[in-house]
């Protein structure tokens, strides 16, 4: 399947363009990428078929595009670009998982190195604020020091839309290039200040312990974001952005990883449920739906809770049910948004899990599909486990829920996006196979309590 420079000229003036024009949509791509993830690139073509229906030219066209994979999910799938599409072998990548998981930690580690070049540059920006202060000594609270925020498939998905139709100029090399181009600004920081009261750590004064007061000046870092990317990196128009979100779900869907999350929300929002409290577990749990009439339509970010907001009402769940604190979505939503832990079109960063749990002083650990007991010992002494999931029994996606007790040995939950299934009790191998693969932040278990 490998191209020719006559064929690929070909494709570039004719079919490629009419897949170009299908990932703006987003629909007739999300039928191949189903397909794709199932059988491959034939795979793909099956689900092209599927989403034709009766029209005659779009199968004629499907038969060009078998002779044309490697473009097509060029294009519509722009990650499985970088590193090539063989590798010196006769197997196309799409055929081959571990080269396209091995091509996707060569772009997150690309990544996520300007984004520590970005933080280094915050930390010097902080160091000449403080310079200019009369305070006796800072700190800085980071709270991207276990996990760098960023969505990879984002980011991929808005720098292969800035490309346009140029698409044969993507690079992973120039991808990091770019993205360098604006680290100065990828993060930011609030300034507050306490007097704090410190210990004379003079070895000479052993006899009487002295202290004295100091003016502390702290700074907590923040993210900025994929918008900030989108608009002021990339530069991208709204057509590119709408574009850039197609291919990111169409990315995250082909490869599994539920690192989108978005749940199917046609402004229609689910009647109040009031106040439900599920006593079957350990401990009794306090459930909240992402979809409740009372703030679906509510703000996430410029998303809404309704669409997006599995991962703050999930917090919302452990944290009302395992503190003093009654939090709901609204509330939780708001702190996540001014904390980072909002992704734009893309539901939450992983950090927020771990990040929001530590805010309200509950002890957190991440855990893996590989350590079943950790999960079932956690349940069964009362702590909660929230679990990030891909496509399966919870989710067409990426979607958050929370673990919630064992009962007769399967597992219980509190589904933010659905209160049928929070009412179901599960076997823990379909827990433990849906889990998400490509998780971050500790993840995609988080045991908290």
């Amino acid at each position: 399947m490998k191209k020719t420079e006559n064929n690929e000229s070909t494709l570039t003036q004719g079919p490629a363009s009419t897949v170009y024009g299908a990932a703006k949509t987003g629909k007739t791509v999300a039928s191949a990428a189903k397909g794709a993830a199932v059988g491959g690139p034939y795979g793909a073509v099956a689900g092209l078929a599927a989403g034709a229906g009766h029209h005659a030219w779009k199968l004629i066209a499907i038969a060009v595009l078998l002779l044309m994979l490697p473009i097509l999910f060029i294009l519509m799938l722009p990650a499985l670009i970088f590193g090539g599409l063989g590798g010196g072998s006769s197997e196309p990548v799409l055929n081959n998982n571990d080269a396209i998981i091995e091509n996707m930690n060569d772009i997150t580690f690309a990544v996520n190195e300007v984004l520590s070049e970005g933080i280094t540059d915050a930390e010097d920006r902080i160091a000449l604020d403080f310079a200019g202060t009369n305070g006796d000594n800072y700190e800085i609270v980071n709270p991207y020091a276990d996990d760098m925020a960023g969505n990879i498939n984002v980011f991929i998905s808005q720098y292969c839309a800035s490309k346009g139709e140029t698409w044969e100029n993507i690079s992973l090399a120039d991808l990091q290039d770019v993205i360098r181009q604006g680290k100065e600004n990828l993060f930011s920081y609030k300034r507050t200040s306490e007097t704090r009261t410190v210990e004379d750590d003079d070895p000479n004064t052993t006899d009487v312990v002295e202290t004295s007061q100091e003016l502390w000046y702290i700074y907590t870092l923040s993210y900025n974001g994929e918008g900030y990317f989108a608009g002021t990196v990339f530069r991208l128009s709204d057509e590119q952005k709408e574009l850039a979100t197609n291919y990111a779900e169409n990315l995250s869907l082909f490869l599994g990883d539920g690192t989108i999350q978005h749940t199917p929300y046609n402004d229609s929002a689910l009647p109040s449920l009031g106040d439900v409290r599920f006593t079957d577990g350990a401990t009794p749990v306090v459930y909240f739906n992402q979809g409740d009439e009372r703030w679906a339509d509510k703000p996430y970010g410029t998303d809404n809770i309704g669409g997006y907001g599995c991962g703050p009402t999930s917090m919302s769940i452990v944290i009302s049910s395992l503190t003093d604190e009654i939090v709901d979505p609204e509330e939780m939503a708001k702190w996540a948004y001014e904390n980072g832990g909002w992704c734009s079109k893309s539901g939450s960063y992983h950090s927020l899990i771990p990040n929001a749990a530590k805010a309200w002083g509950l002890p957190v650990e991440g855990c893996t599909p590989s350590e079943p007991q950790r999960i079932i010992d956690a349940l069964t002494s009362g702590k909660l486990v929230v679990a990030l999931m891909q496509k399966g029994h919870f989710t067409s996606g990426g979607h958050f829920i929370v673990l919630r007790g064992v009962q007769d040995g399967n597992i219980l939950v509190a589904d933010p996006g659905s209160y049928s299934r929070s009412q179901q009790s599960w076997d823990l191998s379909i827990i433990l196979s849906e889990a998400s693969t490509r998780a971050g932040a500790g993840g995609p278990f988080w045991i908290i309590g």
